[in-house]
């Protein structure tokens, strides 16, 4: 075994600052994932029940995924209406996918939890 930080015995840099491409990085998640694709996919969704954020929410998912139709979305109400839970289903195509959605709808301020 070589002190040397560059030692490539098995092929692979060592360097710290050589990293995987994009690609390699999503096909790398692509493998790690249990789910067959493509496949529905809930993602749930809460914030303030306001038409503002629901406004939102449902903009920032059409962003990546363009065209779904009303019947994709579920609302419900908390006990005491200051909260609102959405439910999205889509057809998720792959990982990516589902983590662009994910990143869409968590950059909102608002949002307090989504699962």
């Amino acid at each position: 075994m070589s002190d040397d930080i560059h030692y490539k015995g098995d092929g692979k840099s060592c360097d710290p600052l050589d990293k995987p491409s994009v690609a390699e990085d999503e096909a790398a998640l692509e493998r790690e994932t249990l789910i067959d694709f493509p496949s529905e996919f809930p993602i749930k969704i809460m914030g303030p029940a306001t038409d503002a954020f629901i406004g939102d929410i449902k903009q920032a998912v059409d962003s990546v995924i363009p065209g779904l139709p009303e019947s994709a979305w579920s609302q419900r109400s908390s006990g005491k209406g200051n909260f609102v839970g959405l439910t999205v289903t889509f057809t998720a195509t792959s990982r990516a996918q589902i983590d662009d959605v994910y990143r869409a709808i968590t950059a909102h301020p608002d949002v307090k939890m989504c699962l």
